[in-house]
């Protein structure tokens, strides 16, 4: 802990912040924050996660918003700080409550962990003998598990640079589905997709018009693939799913009029797929209570991260797409993904927003880069002299907090 004169002598420090990574280096990065963990266990443990805030956010009546943009949240946090350092239900309550920050939907900390722990422990909640009241928890257990979202919430700020800018893809999808003439139904799954990308790190990797785009591009591949052409009804102004799908799946005027690129979006479908694969195969639809009580000391007690010992809880691990016809079927979604890849272009070479080498300086806690620049989490979470948080890259020319 530095005095203040020594502050005061200290040069200040730049943080920028980093709205989207390459591929490669979210490859880097989540290899490097995994640490001995397979990428099974790492999957396995998101997707624990991602249900556990859509069920606390669901219930807690937040809008899509403000849980899609917890979820990404917390995708992006174990970028810059290892799984294993953490508490897995800290992390997603505090990007929970970040995220109700960002978008106005303002709960207390503690309105939170409530309606976490009847969701964790359903026999607490079975409990409950008032409409709307609260799981009966020792109030020592709350106030720890307050404290640590609180710290973990600056640590969540900083690590955005306090940039609270949000961009989702959600309003994209509507208005670009209508501008493709697609149908209400198209749009619809679509818009569920986009819902499950949250899922995924997709986000931290595409801008939000793109992911929209991939979306309805799915969605036309899903209610095309493997099914005769129709023509389009008489007096239709709305494009069937075939024409959609070779639309999108091709090269063409479209690309720069949506400031997209036809390799990125059969990047984003390909993610997508494996997901659906994954929810229709390998995990349940849904999972037993826990046999873990609230006499037991070991829920409470902070406990470093370990996916071989996620808590069972009754989170339900299923996609927010309605069409379960699609996912009853797996080996439709695996003939669909060889079918795009004997199509495919050849991968977009993206230069990464902040440095040409991409796995230059982005080791999180390494310290300072060039001209008083740290890494991508380098300091986070430290008093350390002056930090200028910029909103963006170096030379976006983008404001921010000092």
């Amino acid at each position: 802990m530095l005095g203040l004169s020594e502050l005061a002598s200290t040069p200040a420090k730049t943080r920028y912040h980093q709205p989207y990574f390459t591929p490669l280096e979210v490859a880097y990065l989540t290899e490097k924050q995994r640490g001995k963990f397979s990428e099974t266990q790492e999957e396995k443990a998101r997707q624990q996660a991602m249900s556990l805030i859509d069920v606390v956010g669901t219930q807690m009546g937040f809008p899509r918003k403000t849980i899609a943009t917890a979820q990404t949240l917390y995708n992006r946090f174990h970028l810059f700080f290892p799984m294993k350092d953490f508490s897995f239900y800290d992390v997603t309550m505090a990007c929970m409550y970040v995220s109700t920050k960002l978008h106005d939907t303002l709960k207390k900390p503690r309105d939170i962990l409530m309606v976490s722990y009847a969701v964790r422990f359903p026999e607490l909640a079975a409990k409950i003998k008032v409409v709307g009241g609260e799981v009966d928890m020792d109030h020592n257990v709350v106030e720890a598990d307050r404290k640590r979202i609180i710290a973990i919430e600056r640590l969540v700020l900083e690590m955005i640079c306090f940039n609270f800018n949000t961009r989702l893809s959600f309003s994209f999808v509507i208005k670009l589905g209508k501008a493709l003439g697609a149908t209400k139904e198209l749009i619809k799954l679509a818009w569920h997709l986009a819902v499950d990308s949250h899922r995924t790190l997709v986000p931290l990797m595409y801008p939000p018009h793109t992911i929209a785009l991939a979306c309805i591009y799915l969605a036309a591949l899903l209610t095309s693939f493997e099914t005769p052409v129709l023509p389009a009804p008489e007096g239709s102004l709305n494009q069937t799913s075939h024409e959609l799908a070779a639309l999108l799946g091709q090269n063409g005027q479209w690309e720069p009029m949506y400031q997209a690129h036809v390799e990125d979006l059969e990047d984003i479908v390909h993610i997508l797929i494996d997901l659906l694969q994954n929810m229709s195969s390998s995990f349940p639809s849904s999972v037993t209570a826990s046999p873990n009580t609230p006499s037991s000391p070991s829920p409470y007690s902070y406990q470093p991260f370990n996916p071989n010992n996620l808590p069972q809880s009754s989170i339900p691990f299923s996609p927010s797409t309605s069409a379960a016809s699609i996912l009853s079927s797996s080996t439709s979604l695996t003939r669909l993904k060889i079918a795009l890849k004997e199509r495919e272009h050849e991968p977009r070479e993206r230069m990464p927003l902040s440095q040409t080498d991409p796995t230059a300086g982005l080791t999180p806690g390494s310290g300072d880069g060039e001209g008083g620049s740290g890494g991508v989490g380098a300091g986070l979470g430290k008093n350390e002299g002056t930090v200028r948080f910029l909103f963006g890259p170096p030379g976006s020319g983008t404001p921010g907090l000092s």
